[in-house]
């Protein structure tokens, strides 16, 4: 079987490729990131029988080009950038483990609303400009926090949160209340949610649903004092609508993990003082990085060799 890697974090890592190479004898890879278009993946996929992709998007027309493909085993978590219909139409398995890299992206959210509430990323800034300014911020003890969505990050989140004592109010499109009492969480509306909560904290997929989600209104709705982290998908949030909000005093400060286009373009945005953001590391710890390789070569051994 001959097998493609095409994100560049697991061709990276030595540990996975000899691991990957050790059970299939051709493996080819992309650690120079050199697949920018639909016809380069077309072409590094033409001749392989399964692929171990990332956040690259796979629709049909790929799919169709590369009859040979049988599996796609996802080195992640979210499987919005892949045809799910295209690939059960056209006979190609998905080999994927829900919450591999739950921890570490539960950890950044963590990292975001301590930063944001205690002030830590403007101060830090001012003093690399030799600026000594005493702002602490608040306490994230006992604050009220929405989360949109309730998968294996937002529940890790919810247990990291633990000893903070903190109001948890979410908004799911199920409600299990075997889990509200599990995680002692309030399932409310989205209203409440953008009207009472301190911090929200984004953990849904894109969808049209949920695209543009927070927009001018919400963030006109939301407390002045409130925060938004994103940690999940771009597009969600409308970045022009923040950027105002942010500007203007709208809200507090805002963490973003994920862009609409990435890397982001938007430099206004980007170089505000309010905002914490990072380059969508959050899943991407050395522990998530190792879990979600070995839970993709394991899909390809069950397909392949079992």
């Amino acid at each position: 079987m001959k097998i493609a890697v095409i994100t560049p974090l697991f061709s990276r890592s030595t540990e996975l490729m000899q691991t990957l190479t050790s059970t299939f004898s051709e493996v080819k890879h992309n650690a120079d990131n050199t697949l920018k278009t639909k016809a380069d993946l077309i072409a590094f996929l033409q001749d392989v029988d399964g692929a171990i992709v990332g956040r690259e998007k796979i629709d049909d027309e790929i799919l169709r080009a590369c009859p040979k493909l049988k599996i796609l085993s996802r080195y992640g978590v979210g499987l919005d950038n892949l045809d799910l219909e295209a690939m059960k139409k056209r006979g190609v398995e998905l080999g994927w483990t829900g919450g591999t890299n739950s921890n570490s992206v539960a950890e950044i959210t963590l990292s975001f609303m301590l930063s944001l509430s205690r002030n830590l990323h403007v101060a830090t800034t001012l003093l690399k400009q030799h600026i000594w300014k005493v702002n602490g911020g608040s306490e994230l003890k006992g604050k009220t926090i929405g989360l949109f969505g309730f998968g294996n990050i937002a529940k890790r989140v919810v247990e990291l949160l633990a000893p903070f004592h903190c109001n948890i109010l979410v908004y799911n499109r199920t409600q299990d209340e075997q889990e509200a009492l599990k995680y002692s969480i309030t399932y409310t509306s989205k209203e409440r949610i953008i009207e009472e909560a301190d911090i929200i904290s984004i953990h849904l997929p894109l969808t049209p649903e949920s695209e543009n989600l927070f927009s001018t209104h919400e963030f006109k709705v939301m407390k002045k004092s409130a925060f938004i982290i994103n940690t999940a998908r771009g597009g969600i949030i409308d970045e022009e609508a923040l950027k105002v909000a942010l500007k203007t005093g709208e809200i507090a400060g805002a963490g973003l993990e994920a862009f609409l286009v990435e890397p982001p373009q938007d430099w206004e945005l980007i170089d505000l003082p309010n905002l914490v953001c990072t380059p969508h590391l959050g899943g991407n710890s050395k522990e998530s990085i190792l879990a979600m390789g070995y839970s993709c070569i394991d899909h390809l051994k069950a397909f392949f060799i079992h």
